[in-house]
């Protein structure tokens, strides 16, 4: 048994529906963990009475305890990339994507790249992330080898790309069903990792590979599928050029039976009524990429609309289109893309749609997503006071939303305090190391 003690949030339905009511918050809180799962939660003063002494208790008190940030779309290989500058989506795949990933063809590289990758994840209090690898087998199993090695839950795939993309770069369907296959084989359900399919995006998949692509996922009940859909104008025009008998660019994707539960596709900006009511009926999810949206100028994903017809959404920092790891700095430019739009995403639902709500996108919320009983002990611990202009607007603010909208405009990976996947500490602030 251990014991943390703090300030505990989670959320038990989505804001939009439930409302304040969704949020379950104790000032003077203890969060208790049995080898690595909730063992239950509750205020200070009742179960700290009830601990046997020699209870190991790690005191956060003035601090968040927070489930673990889910990301539902994120590139590793893309990492040495972040920050290039001043392209749009297509021309910034050709000029700076493909020739990034090509270097994964390098085992020793993939591996470095992809521990790198673990542990900045970690620092900005990221727990699970849906993942994309390259073309390259060994891509694939260097992040799952990273992410074993701390007991991350993260599911990930090798992409698929058999025209569209540099000759370096390209597959077949035949070769890419066997090396997912085999993929799959080996990672899919071993420890916390998940295996997705992973066609990069329409355009860059022939129809033969699509229907590779279906046909692993009915093969393999249970993987995972994740893509890329309606980001870009001239993006969605080529795949109209491209699939001329397709009603829209989602289309394109049902005609294959990929909408379907466990398929995330990111992004979901340029898509009709049509589009989101069928997205949510499929039980598919979309991932909302705002800090990658604007810094490609891509377009406004519509958070209200989404909520509205009930499409599952969970929250991507798209590394390396998003600028930031941290889920604190996309939350802020989420908010400020619902502003865009004439919405406001409350702080409430923020948190939300970066805990709970990304579980329920990835169908995960039975063991990850909240303090229930029984889930893996995956929690980011966040400090109010980790810098001079937070902790002076915190020591002018009370309610528990206006100190969560604080957080995620004013915060970033500095407020992380630590970060614990199954009660461990798989990363602490040096300050507090110290």
């Amino acid at each position: 048994m251990q014991a943390f003690r703090g300030s505990l949030v989670d959320f038990v339905d989505d804001p939009h529906a439930l409302g304040d009511g969704a949020c379950r918050f104790i000032e003077d809180g203890v969060l208790l963990v049995r080898d690595g799962r909730v063992e239950k939660r509750g205020a200070a003063r009742e179960l700290l009475a009830q601990l046997a002494p020699d209870t190991p208790l790690t005191d956060y008190s003035g601090k968040l305890i927070l489930p673990g940030f889910i990301d539902t779309h994120i590139h590793y290989a893309q990492t040495d990339m972040i920050g290039s500058y001043g392209e749009q989506l297509l021309s910034w795949l050709e000029n700076y994507t493909f020739p990034t990933e090509r270097a994964f063809d390098d085992p020793v590289h993939a591996r470095e790249v992809a521990g790198f990758f673990v542990q900045e994840l970690l620092r900005n209090g990221t727990t699970t992330a849906m993942v994309f690898a390259t073309v390259h087998r060994n891509s694939v199993d260097a992040i799952f080898e990273a992410a074993a090695a701390q007991d991350l839950c993260l599911i990930a795939g090798k992409v698929m790309m058999d025209r569209n993309c540099p000759p370096f770069l390209r597959d077949t369907p035949e070769s890419s069903y066997e090396d997912c296959s085999a993929l799959i084989e080996r990672w899919h359900g071993a420890g916390r990792l998940h295996y997705a399919v992973t066609p990069r995006f329409a355009p860059t998949s022939t129809e033969a590979q699509l229907k590779m692509a279906e046909r692993l996922l009915d093969e393999h009940p249970g993987v995972f599928f994740q893509s890329h859909v309606a980001e870009n104008p001239q993006e969605v025009r080529w795949v109209a050029e491209l699939f001329p008998w397709s009603r829209s660019y989602l289309d394109v994707y049902d005609r294959f039976r990929m909408l379907r539960a466990r398929a995330v596709f990111a992004h979901c900006i340029h898509l009709d009524a049509k589009d989101r009511e069928r997205l949510a009926a499929s039980g598919a999810a979309a991932s909302f990429c705002a800090t990658s949206n604007l810094f490609l100028g891509s377009g406004l994903f519509d958070p209200q609309r989404a909520a509205e017809v009930g499409m599952r959404v969970g929250i991507g920092t798209d590394v390396g289109a998003g600028t930031s790891f941290s889920m604190l700095r996309t939350l802020d430019e989420s908010y400020k893309v619902a502003q865009m739009g004439g919405h406001r995403l409350s702080p409430l639902r923020a948190f939300y749609l970066a805990t709970l709500g990304g579980a329920r996108a990835l169908y995960l919320d039975a063991t990850i997503g909240n303090f229930e009983p029984g889930k893996h002990a995956d929690f980011v611990v966040l400090d109010p006071a980790a810098t001079p202009l937070l902790e002076r607007r915190m020591a002018r603010t009370e309610a528990l939303a206006d100190r969560l909208f604080l957080l995620m405009t004013l915060g970033d990976d500095r407020v992380v305090a630590a970060t614990h996947i199954a009660g461990r500490a798989a990363h602490v602030r040096a300050a507090l190391a110290a």
